[in-house]
């Protein structure tokens, strides 16, 4: 999935995400984070990963392959991750988004996030930068009870 953080690598700061290797994610699993990948023809093109908290879920990293971004893969992701938080009991959804990247603040704010928080934050790296926080309360509407 690195490959659809490279466009970031020439940003202020670059993506963290470029900077992971195996010994990050397994000390990321080992503090209890989890990922969902999807797949099309048994070939990897999109992920998230996320972490459960007493109250609900944060999700990071989520990205899909260049050749497949526009394809609402990022949506159907994201609707199993809500999904899978409301049957772990989870009613909110939070992540963290650069500032500078309007179009990822404008995807999530279409899926009903709205911004909570804007502060400056430091990535995986140690690097500041402006950020907003934003979360979405999750409900089983539609649902039979």
């Amino acid at each position: 999935m690195i490959q659809a953080f490279q466009e970031y690598a020439t940003a202020t700061p670059p993506s963290s995400a470029l900077s992971e290797t195996v010994e990050s994610i397994e000390q990321g699993i080992q503090a209890g984070e989890q990922a969902f990948i999807g797949y099309m023809e048994r070939e990897p093109v999109a992920m998230v990963s996320f972490k459960l908290s007493t109250q609900g879920i944060y999700f990071f990293r989520l990205s899909v392959i260049p050749e497949r971004q526009g394809q609402g893969l990022a949506k159907v992701l994201l609707a199993k991750l809500e999904q899978f938080a409301l049957m772990n009991g989870k009613t909110i959804s939070q992540c963290k988004v650069r500032l500078n990247v309007p179009r990822n603040i404008e995807l999530y704010r279409s899926l009903g996030y709205v911004v909570t928080k804007k502060e400056m934050g430091e990535n995986r790296n140690g690097i500041s930068l402006a950020i907003v926080t934003m979360e979405k309360r999750l409900t089983n509407e539609g649902e039979f009870i």
